[in-house]
């Protein structure tokens, strides 16, 4: 059911990165990290709670993600006018999630905890902002939107040491990281999906250079993730549920873990627009999208590896070229054709891939 569930999610993904596919701008990409952010946010209070209260069945889990997939789905619609004519059901939509996470938490936790006022403000005060900007015109409605959203993570940090020794023990890191793993897949997808249609609609050899390359940078974020980020992930949530490390959890499951996805959905849009247009330079906003994604995707990484407690020397050595290179693309792409932009983005992702690979098989050379 979570697997299904995501499926409206990817749905949601392809919407909200609609604007930056169709009319790249500065403008676009700030209201696309502004949704994002708040997206982002509901996605891991859902799946964090799913994932501490294992005594759910199989058919009270489905009840629950079958009623988020329809807030979801609202919200879904809502996203590329959301700041416009449909910003009340982009509203209505996380109001109908929260009162869901509401209700999950007082059904499961209401007699086992002693923060019932944390759970009637955390999910019901908020929602209740949220249905009150409903009624509120912009740009007033986008304040309590952003209200309600800092109050959420204001209260997570401040009331963390009250209830997270008993939570960091329940939580399933299999379960957890597995999640994350998909929510990649779907932003990876989002990126294939896009380079496809994108060459659907521009049939010339330029184009569909331009997408062979687009999928082997999609291809390389992939080899990079799930050959090191995923299993990375889950040894350093085990380790820090070990420690009792709350904090450490909660930075790399609920913060730093939305630049990595923020930054290969924005890369999507790059792409649709240079297969697009591939014997022109890109927009700024579509090179910053292509350059600033590479590099959002690695500095997230190093960071969360450092968070994780790994060497920093090591992390560095891939993470910082990598940002630098992306940085330069970024520059670039405004005065070099797209195609040229994108070959530039595959042979920099090659080249780091490579040298990471290297001394990866060296190790296990030596321990062999």
């Amino acid at each position: 059911m979570e697997l299904f569930f995501d499926l409206i999610f990817v749905a949601l993904v392809g919407q909200i990165a609609h604007g930056l596919h169709t009319h790249p701008s500065i403008a676009a990409l700030g209201i696309f990290f502004a949704l994002f952010a708040s997206i982002w946010w509901s996605w891991v209070n859902l799946t964090f709670a799913v994932n501490i209260m294992p005594e759910l069945t199989r058919r009270q889990l489905t009840v629950i993600m079958l009623s988020a997939m329809f807030a979801v789905g609202a919200i879904a619609v809502a996203a590329p006018e959301a700041t416009d004519n449909r910003a009340w059901l982009f509203a209505a939509g996380n109001v109908l999630l929260r009162l869901v996470l509401l209700v999950l938490w007082i059904w499961q936790r209401w007699n086992r905890t002693a923060s019932r006022w944390r759970i009637l403000v955390y999910n019901g005060a908020t929602a209740v902002l949220w249905f009150a900007s409903v009624f509120v015109p912009a740009p007033t409605n986008f304040v309590i939107w952003a209200i309600a959203i800092v109050l959420e993570v204001t209260m997570l940090i401040s009331s963390m040491a009250s209830w997270a020794g008993d939570v960091v023990q329940r939580i399933n890191v299999e379960h957890l990281t597995e999640r994350f793993g998909l929510l990649v897949i779907i932003v990876l997808g989002e990126s294939v999906l896009s380079t496809v249609s994108a060459l659907n609609e521009d049939w010339t050899w330029e184009s569909g250079l331009t997408a062979v390359f687009g999928l082997v940078i999609a291809s390389l974020l992939a080899w990079t993730f799930f050959m090191y980020s995923a299993n990375a992930m889950q040894q350093g949530l085990e380790k820090l549920q070990r420690a009792g490390d709350s904090g450490g959890i909660r930075d790399t499951v609920g913060f730093l873990p939305f630049l990595l996805v923020a930054g290969v959905t924005v890369i999507s849009g790059a792409l649709a627009v240079a297969i697009a247009h591939p014997d022109e330079p890109l927009p700024v906003a579509s090179s910053l999208s292509l350059g600033g994604g590479i590099s959002l995707f690695y500095l997230t990484n190093a960071l969360i590896a450092l968070r994780f407690g790994r060497a920093s020397r090591r992390a560095y050595a891939w993470a910082g070229p990598a940002v630098g290179l992306g940085v330069v693309l970024a520059g670039v792409g405004v005065v070099w054709d797209a195609t040229a932009t994108v070959i530039g983005a595959a042979i920099i992702l090659s080249i780091i891939v490579t040298v990471t690979e290297i001394p990866t098989r060296l190790e296990r050379l030596r321990a062999d």
